[in-house]
């Protein structure tokens, strides 16, 4: 607990899949994929990525000009980079921009997130493939964030940071018979007591029911005898009456 942080510091892609960052095993095949690969960040591309800020969920309408418009009101910019479809061309709705100064980054981070350009509420985060130990990118199954339709949700970023864990105390379950040797035998003994009551519980139910039986055939008796008399009570009476 005294090294949790719900924005990871390295990244590791077991724990990028955890919603507390404490799972012990994939849960996905993506996870798998990711902790197999092994990733080395593009050297092909240039400027300093401690100066550099990554632009996502853009409007794939959205150009160069239109970025550098909107985020050169935090500080000077030195390069913005759409990244574009090698054959198409066409924008791939994220992007890099690298400013001049420290102070104009994090100005950048803390106020454009969230920001909404051409009708798209865009995401602002640094670069982490450079700047993040052990990065792997969401095409091979890392990154951070995802939608949950997808199946493959991504913990300790931004977008989405890590929950504090619920530390729960360790408590043996005696239902298996775990415990101590008095427990055990005091739950063998509750087992033969339930068992004792169950068979006097059935044993007390069919008496009630024989019971019953002899009372409802005595009633019918006893009914049977109070119409003989009534009868033979009126055969006297028509007897006297002659």
């Amino acid at each position: 607990m005294a090294d949790w942080a719900p924005i990871a510091k390295e990244y590791d892609p077991l724990k990028a899949g955890s919603i507390d960052g404490t799972d012990e095993e994939p849960h996905d095949r993506a996870i798998w994929r990711a902790m197999l690969a092994r990733y080395v960040p593009n050297k092909g591309v240039t400027g300093d990525p401690h100066l550099t800020l990554f632009v996502a969920r853009l409007n794939l309408q959205t150009t160069e000009e239109k970025l550098r418009q909107v985020f050169s009101r935090y500080g000077d910019i030195r390069k913005v980079r759409l990244v574009r479809d090698l054959v198409t061309g066409f924008s791939k709705g994220y992007a890099f921009i690298e400013y001049k100064e420290e102070r104009a980054l994090l100005k950048a981070h803390r106020d454009a997130n969230r920001l909404v350009i051409d009708q798209h509420e865009i995401f602002v985060d640094f670069e982490l493939e450079r700047t993040l130990k052990g990065w792997i990118p969401r095409r091979l199954g890392g990154g951070f964030g995802g939608k949950k339709e997808s199946g493959q949700l991504r913990f300790g970023g931004r977008d989405r940071p890590f929950r504090k864990p619920i530390n729960l105390p360790n408590v043996k379950n005696d239902f298996y018979g775990e415990g101590s040797a008095e427990k055990r035998n005091w739950s063998r003994e509750g087992t033969r007591d339930w068992r004792t009551r169950d068979r006097d519980h059935e044993r007390s139910r069919d008496k009630r029911w024989g019971e019953r039986e002899r009372s409802w055939a005595g009633g019918d008796s006893e009914r049977d005898r109070d119409s003989k008399e009534e009868r033979s009570r009126g055969r006297d009476r028509k007897d006297r009456d002659r």
